[in-house]
């Protein structure tokens, strides 16, 4: 089985990037489930119903989510009505939405996807070490693949839960710092990692924003507005292999392709 786990999608470069290169990635790599972190494909912050039924015609089969996931209010419908959306799974009890979501295919369970939201220089939620565990298990009676988005800032949080997890996941994909890592590993238990998996959008940038005003803020902290930026547009992520039979990871592979100009 092959999974495709695309990083952070920014507004509207994000979401162009993932129809061109969705379906091309979907035939080269024969792609069995893909999976994007979506919390800042609206204007670049945020997400809406909107946004997120043209990341699913896009070929996306899963959209997790972040420390964004409230910026945009209509939210609060993908949380009530769309059981392919799954915020951080360590929001207090009673949260609108679920943290994880399973994938069929012929009514065929073939993967569950988990989101987490560390807590180190992020907003204080609950425990995400806690949270998981019993989320784990009780996935594992479902399916033996299973795929974490672990959304966090600190990369020590991050490792720290895939050496936590490794042997009782597929895998664990960072998200949120837009910065894509080099340490793709497999741990020894067979769970597949990366530190952060990266940003779909524009990369002539700051993060996805125009570069002067960030500039600016940093020099006079001032408020500034931080526009999305429009060069350079890449879609990132990771291609895992994993044995559908035991759950676990059996190559690891980062991804970054350009958005490709129209034919002449």
């Amino acid at each position: 089985m092959k999974i495709l786990f695309i990083g952070d999608v920014v507004g509207e470069p994000g979401r162009k990037v993932l129809k061109q290169q969705v379906p091309r990635l979907r035939a080269q790599h024969g792609l069995d489930v893909v999976i994007a972190n979506g919390e800042n494909s609206a204007g670049g912050s945020g997400i809406t119903p909107a946004m997120a039924n043209e990341i699913f015609a896009a070929g996306v089969d899963l959209i997790t989510s972040g420390d964004h996931l409230w910026d945009q209010k209509e939210v609060i419908d993908l949380l009530n009505q769309e059981p392919r959306f799954v915020r951080p799974l360590n929001y207090p009890p009673g949260t609108p939405g679920n943290g994880s979501a399973l994938h069929r295919i012929a009514d065929r369970v073939v993967c569950a996807v988990v989101n987490v939201q560390c807590r180190t220089f992020m907003p204080d939620l609950d425990n995400p070490f806690l949270a998981i565990q019993p989320e784990v298990e009780r996935l594992r009676q479902l399916t033996p693949v299973i795929l974490v988005d672990v959304h966090g800032e600190a990369t020590s949080e991050k490792i720290a839960m895939g050496r936590f997890l490794d042997g009782r996941v597929s895998a664990v994909i960072g998200t949120h710092t837009h910065v894509q890592t080099a340490d793709e590993q497999i741990f020894p238990g067979g769970t597949a990692f990366l530190c952060d998996a990266g940003f779909t959008g524009p990369h002539e940038s700051c993060l996805g924003r125009e570069i002067a005003p960030v500039i600016t803020r940093f020099l006079t902290n001032t408020p500034q507005r931080f526009p999305v930026a429009k060069g350079r547009i890449l879609l990132q992520g990771v291609i895992v292999e994993i044995n559908p039979a035991t759950g676990k990871a059996t190559h690891i592979q980062r991804v970054s392709e350009a958005l490709l100009a129209p034919a002449q």
